[in-house]
């Protein structure tokens, strides 16, 4: 990590650490291809969503902007899933080796129930 890097930037050459924020105190590592896959999405989105700020200056009809809406929340559902599928496939199955899955089962439970309605 450099001199300036903020402890949430730690790199390797393969991954990318950083902690779980108010969860957990372990690292958490992706991998360059998860990583890309997914900032790939969230730029899509971010495409997106300006279009429908476009449409809604342009006074685009109502229906076809909830259209647009309803296309944004079921991208960004997507992107949510995809991230549970790495946080399943790596968090979980290294806290299984770990020994430590009770902690780590708590804490996607915590962020579960902060995601789902």
């Amino acid at each position: 990590m450099t001199e300036n890097a903020s402890p949430k930037a730690q790199y390797n050459e393969t991954s990318h650490s950083h902690p779980h924020s108010d969860f957990a105190s372990h690292p958490h590592v992706h991998s360059e291809e998860s990583l890309r896959r997914i900032v790939n999405r969230l730029s899509r989105l971010e495409g997106h969503i300006r279009g429908v700020k476009t449409m809604v200056s342009e006074s685009r009809s109502c229906p076809e902007v909830l259209m647009q809406i309803a296309a944004v929340r079921g991208a960004l559902d997507r992107v949510a899933r995809m991230i549970l599928d790495e946080h399943l496939s790596e968090c979980i199955t290294r806290a299984s080796k770990e020994g430590n899955i009770d902690t780590e089962l708590e804490e996607l439970k915590a962020a579960l129930d902060r995601f789902l309605p």
